[in-house]
């Protein structure tokens, strides 16, 4: 087996679906080099479960914060403050080089699409926290009921105030653009006799 491996993070369930997307597309693409994930204590049990699935090492690390928030706070980035964390990189002393890398760092966002829904969805449980918990409930191909269209978009709200935008998804200009125009155009309602002698 190789002595070296590619190394990732991840510090909580949401940020391991882009560490199982990412491992996913390691092995997608030949490598015959092992996969080594570093978990905090924050990351699930049920997450840890689907992360041993496709990763050879699954480490877990203590939080190393860097305490300079008003630095991230000239950012806007505060949640950088864990980044140390990948500083445990260096403790994998059983390989002879490691390469890390981010969980998010696949950019072209239909191939992470394509590999999430391929290969990891129906790994997800509810039992998972945040994001991943959420999307184990999401039927992909099936008509979404209202209660899933309810809880999607408290999903995207609380993405935005976060400052999480899916600019090439749901939140593109293009379809922005679409609800403000078609909001626009559409005709007020007429009153109805009721709603005139109501009111005099």
């Amino acid at each position: 087996m190789s002595k070296f491996a590619w190394v990732t993070l991840t510090t909580n369930d949401t940020y391991s679906l882009g560490a199982l997307v990412l491992a996913n597309s390691l092995k997608r693409a030949g490598t015959a080099h092992q996969l080594a994930v570093m978990v905090t204590p924050t990351v699930s049990e049920a997450m840890r479960d689907r992360l041993k699935e496709v990763y050879n090492v699954v480490q877990e690390v203590n939080v190393m914060d860097s305490h300079d928030a008003a630095n991230l706070a000239l950012l806007a980035r505060p949640e950088l403050g864990v980044t140390f964390t990948k500083l445990h990189c260096w403790r994998l002393v059983q390989f002879e080089k490691c390469v890390f890398l981010d969980a998010d760092t696949l950019d072209l966002i239909q191939h992470w699409w394509t590999i999430f829904c391929d290969s990891v969805h129906e790994s997800l449980s509810d039992n998972m926290a945040g994001l991943a918990g959420a999307l184990s409930q999401l039927r992909i191909g099936v008509e979404r009921t209202p209660e899933q269209e309810q809880y999607e978009n408290l999903m995207r709200r609380q993405c935005w105030e976060s400052g999480q935008v899916d600019y090439s998804g749901a939140d593109a200009f293009d379809n922005i653009w679409k609800k403000i125009t078609k909001t626009l155009e559409a005709k007020p309602e007429k009153p109805t006799e009721a709603d005139q002698t109501g009111s005099s």
